[in-house]
């Protein structure tokens, strides 16, 4: 029996049945890359990788396995100490243009204000990083909170930031990979305890940290988390987020409770 084949000389039914799969494979990689944020070559590869199972690829191209010596030999190498910002010295042209007088400082360190900072720094994303680090640190010069919030802190960032910012206490949710971080200023706040609350489920490290501490005689408790990334993962994200309002819910009347963080929420969630 005669079998027909195609205008590329592959057999008809061969050909239907391959195109169903080339076009999903097509479409995962288009759904891959604006998760992503990247090429359609890049997808590929990574959706290549792990057997086109695009939980797996977004989870390798989130988390990946960068050899944390080689990285951090690459940092202390590449951020020389002249030209980073010290935290413990506030004396940057911005912080000596803005001085005020010793009775203002004061007033500040009473409880006059509270600031805080929240920011996701990327440290997954290592192109530029010594010199994106300077410029964390450079905002923490100039704005000089109480409290920041860090979300993608990787071991060298963390070590770095204990190094240099002497005049903060940095509790992180983890010691591997990448995790939050919460700043605490020794001199205007007082560390009492802290805990780690795991997501169950989570596929990318995600937990919930939370930080109690005293300010001026208030009680407060500062949380942050860095919930499940990706529309494909909105029911973890959601069930995340249950896990956080409930905590807060479970923190004494007598106490603040601040979160700050990234949330990754859709506008319909």
């Amino acid at each position: 029996m005669e079998r027909k084949g195609g205008p590329d000389g592959a057999p008809e039914a061969e050909r239907e049945e391959g195109e169903p799969e080339v076009k999903k494979r097509r479409l995962l990689c288009v759904e891959f890359a604006s998760v992503a944020s990247c090429d359609a070559a890049v997808a590929q590869c990574y959706l290549a990788e792990n057997d086109w199972e695009i939980e797996r690829a977004l989870d390798s191209y989130f988390e990946p396995a960068v050899e944390e010596s080689a990285l951090k030999s690459h940092l202390e190498t590449t951020w020389e100490p002249e030209f980073c910002v010290d935290l413990t010295k506030e004396e940057t042209s911005d912080s000596i243009s803005s001085k005020t007088s010793t009775s203002e400082n004061v007033q500040q360190e009473d409880g006059s204000m509270f600031c805080f900072i929240t920011w996701n720094i990327d440290g997954l994303d290592l192109n530029n990083l010594p010199e994106r680090a300077r410029g964390v640190c450079s905002y923490l010069t100039l704005y000089s909170p109480d409290v920041v919030f860090l979300q993608e802190v990787i071991p060298p960032y963390s070590a770095y930031l204990k190094k240099k910012a002497s005049s903060y206490e940095i509790i992180t949710g983890h010691e591997k990979g990448y995790f939050t971080a919460i700043m605490l200023k020794k001199s205007r706040l007082k560390f009492k305890s802290q805990e780690i609350i795991p997501f169950p489920d989570t596929k990318m490290m995600r937990n919930l940290l939370c930080v109690h501490v005293s300010v001026s005689g208030n009680e407060l408790c500062l949380m942050t988390s860095h919930l499940e990334s990706t529309r494909g993962h909105a029911k973890e994200r959601m069930n995340q987020l249950k896990i956080v309002l409930k905590k807060m819910q479970e923190v004494p009347e007598s106490a603040t409770v601040i979160f700050a963080g990234d949330t990754n929420l859709r506008d319909q969630e």
